[in-house]
């Protein structure tokens, strides 16, 4: 399932990254690699914050559709 649809507080692991390739070398600069672990700390509208790699990352909905859990 896509990252948008994740609950806030769960711990979820990146199964796959999809989008075109600079998308998936945007997002893996971002740490969003698979394999990663990830938590949403807050999602309005589609766009979510998430913790990765103990840094927060503010991801729009569109990015985040691209990134399947």
């Amino acid at each position: 399932m896509p990252l948008t649809m994740a609950g806030i507080g769960e711990v979820n692991t990146i199964l796959k990254i999809g989008g075109n390739e600079e998308t998936r070398r945007f997002l893996a600069n971002l740490g969003f690699v698979t394999g990663t672990e990830i938590s949403v700390v807050s999602a309005i509208g589609g766009n979510v914050i998430v913790n990765v790699k103990d840094a927060r990352v503010a991801v729009n909905s569109d990015m985040a559709k691209h990134i399947m859990i």
